[in-house]
């Protein structure tokens, strides 16, 4: 079989005007970058502002292993399987980062002959969207500084300066720097922190924005340090709001793009669900639901961390209601959960799937609590056996839920149509009773220790002295109503990487929070988790290259 990349550039694209006119929306009403993306201009979204909304599908998996889930490739399958069927569809996504492209994943577009097209461009700057993102908070970042150097009139306390400067890389030396080094006029030394650029708050409000309006307002609220007297400064203290809100008025803008079978898509924004709230834009969501009668976007990483994000953060604040999830697992996944090396997870092994399985059971049990109805889907393997896909299958639904075999990465829509014929059938038949996991009446701690316990399956939460320190001044802020962004570790239940399956009765370890006003959430730092990831020993970079005609190779 071809590599993802041969399979994305050999493709018949069509120009991207001849799919928004699937949508019903004219060439004048799109912002064109080239032939085959566009943006769609701020007077169309208006126009759209009273059209009845379609179905919202979400698309989720287990937890992440080296064997791979296929989550975004199962997301644009069925989004292809919807077309086959003339039911009009779109789908929703997130930007890839430049970080895991050069890192570990490579690229992040679907896979096989489920992909969303033009695949490099999309992994590799796209619109410029996360340049404007880290852009704007470097300038913000820059502010800061020249605030302190020409007098501090805020009386800004170096020592508390909380807001810090981003990069859309994996880079470990710069977690930890210092600024200001040289003469007196190359400003204040001070210490400097580091995160890539999907970790900021002015990601993660750029993706909860409703308009520019509400983009400005959020911005103005991000706190950046705090006075000398422990109150906090905000960037609209520092007037600096309107200059960033100019950086980011056609990043705010949705973009569109196909499928390899000209399923139209919407990808927009891009935080990473382990350190930040893993979808893509409100802005992008509703437009998909105007625009569609069957929306299906995805959140990042494992259901604990992406889904319950969509679930408790993004859908209570936008006024979103699921109609049904898609839960995506792969028998190498859960063997690998049930303690097969990666290296062995092509050979049968029933006896360590039975073990891994309780991955797969533990992330059902946690969506049925949403009151939302479910279907689980297996990516196939061509080296899944009969066995084992009727014993996935069984265990799905002896727990009373809709199971389908995916296909998607071979054969594009084509594998895709049980999974969409059982989703459409589940749309029409059973009804969603969403409900998120908590009130957010609830204090901080309490929101933090429901996630814990009836996500995670801890039997306590341990915190930090900084952390309890940062609980305590959230609480003497007012933001205690917030909803709570937890920054886990995507690769376990728990906070320990190395805890699979599904562990029960540990102690989750809060080391570390802070609230992005902005956006409107509390974070909780647990476990080792960081906010500017390093690579690996051989990152994708290494395999990356480019001809002499201009064709990159390598990304997959």
């Amino acid at each position: 079989m071809k590599s993802d990349i041969e399979i994305a550039t050999s493709a018949q694209l069509q120009p991207i005007t001849q799919i928004a006119k699937k949508l019903g929306i004219e060439e004048d009403d799109l912002e064109l970058y080239g032939k085959y993306k566009a943006k769609l201009s701020n007077e169309f979204l208006k126009k759209t502002e009273n059209n009845s909304e379609g179905k919202l599908i979400l698309v989720t998996a287990i937890n992440p292993t080296p064997a791979g889930e296929g989550k975004t490739t199962t997301t644009v399958g069925l989004g292809c399987a919807f077309g086959r069927m003339n039911k009009k569809a779109i789908i929703a996504l997130r930007e890839p980062s430049l970080g895991p492209c050069f890192g570990v994943k490579g690229g992040a577009a679907g896979g096989g002959y489920s992909q969303v097209v033009p695949m490099d461009e999309l992994n590799l700057h796209f619109t410029g969207d996360f340049h404007a993102i880290t852009s704007a908070n470097n300038l913000l970042a820059a502010i800061i500084d020249n605030h302190i150097h020409q007098g501090n009139d805020l009386n800004i306390d170096t020592r508390q300066i909380i807001f810090k400067r981003c990069l859309d890389m994996n880079d470990r030396a710069l977690r930890n720097t210092v600024v200001g080094l040289g003469n007196k006029s190359d400003g204040f030394v001070r210490e400097e922190h580091f995160v890539i650029t999907v970790a900021t708050e002015v990601m993660a409000i750029l993706c909860l924005s409703k308009d520019l309006d509400d983009l400005k307002e959020r911005l103005g609220r991000i706190i950046v340090a705090y006075t000398v007297d422990g109150k906090p400064v905000t960037a609209g203290d520092l007037n600096a709001v309107g200059s960033m809100a100019a950086l980011l008025k056609d990043a705010i803008k949705p973009n569109l793009v196909q499928t390899l079978e000209h399923t139209p898509v919407l990808v927009h924004g891009g935080p990473f669900a382990n350190i930040a709230h893993g979808c893509n834009s409100v802005i992008a969501t509703r437009a998909g639901l105007r625009l569609a009668d069957y929306c299906i976007t995805e959140a990042g990483f494992g259901a604990d961390l992406g889904a319950e994000k969509f679930l408790d953060i993004k859908c209570p604040m936008a006024g979103l209601k699921p109609d049904a999830i898609v839960l995506v697992a792969t028998i190498r996944a859960l063997k690998y959960n049930g303690g097969v090396a990666k290296d062995d997870l092509k050979l049968p092994d029933i006896e360590a799937l039975k073990k891994g399985i309780s991955n797969l059971i533990r992330h059902i049990d946690n969506l049925k609590q949403y009151g939302v109805p479910l279907v689980v889907t297996l990516n196939r393997f061509d080296t899944d056996t009969d066995e084992e896909i009727d014993f996935v299958r069984d265990t799905v639904t002896d727990l009373n839920c809709e199971f389908a075999l995916s296909e998607v990465f071979a054969k594009g829509g084509e594998g895709g149509l049980d999974l969409a014929s059982k989703v459409i059938d589940v749309l029409e038949n059973k009804p969603s009773n969403y409900r998120p996991l908590y009130d957010n009446t609830l204090s901080v701690e309490a929101k933090i220790n429901t996630i814990a316990k009836r996500i995670y399956g801890a039997s306590s939460v341990a915190y930090s002295s900084k952390a309890r320190k940062e609980l305590s001044r959230i609480k003497d802020m007012g933001f205690d109503g917030l909803p709570v962004c937890m920054a886990k570790t995507q690769y376990s239940l728990s906070d320990d990487p190395t805890k699979l399956g599904a562990p029960e009765g540990f102690e989750l370890n809060v080391r570390d929070m802070y609230v992005s006003a902005g956006a409107g959430f509390v974070v909780a730092l647990t476990g080792d988790i960081m906010t500017m990831p390093g690579l690996p020993k051989k990152p994708a970079a290494y395999s990356i290259d480019v001809d002499k005609d201009g064709h990159i190779t390598g990304l997959f």
